[in-house]
């Protein structure tokens, strides 16, 4: 739903801006300015939220959240948590670490916790690591 909304809510909030640097006749060409700049960082930070998903490939799980991209085969993955308290679910890699996956947020509710556990059974159908059974697992 948040890519959805996302940008258009950017894009409205960008010509919003617009509309009252236009029209506002005491702002001076700095005061403009910057109300479009503001603009165009709400658009900007819609964007980053609207960007963030899980996308799970017939060998690999690619994890985009706001500012990082990380692709890992599916037997690097040993699980999926959720963990009391935190925000969002992870997956528990081979090697000890996790990754955190901005697109199933706590604030979701139960359709967030439903698709940890789809993603949960996606990592066991499509091999899971034994712990130390990777490459340069310790």
């Amino acid at each position: 739903m948040v890519r959805l909304l996302g940008y258009p809510t950017g894009v409205a909030m960008l010509a919003g801006m617009v509309f009252f640097a236009v029209i506002m006749p005491a702002f001076s060409l700095g005061g403009r300015l910057g109300l479009v700049a503001l603009g165009l960082i709400g658009l900007l930070v819609c964007h980053f939220e609207a960007r963030v998903r899980i996308i799970a490939g017939p060998t690999t799980v690619t994890v985009r959240n706001h500012l990082s991209t990380r692709t890992v085969s599916w037997e690097e993955i040993l699980g999926v948590s959720f963990p009391m308290g935190d925000p969002w679910a992870h997956l528990d890699l081979h090697d000890g670490r996790t990754l955190a996956t901005m697109a199933l947020q706590r604030a979701d509710g139960r359709r967030a916790v439903d698709a940890a556990h789809r993603l949960a059974a996606l990592v066991r159908e499509r091999g899971e690591a034994a712990p130390g059974s990777f490459p340069g697992a310790g």
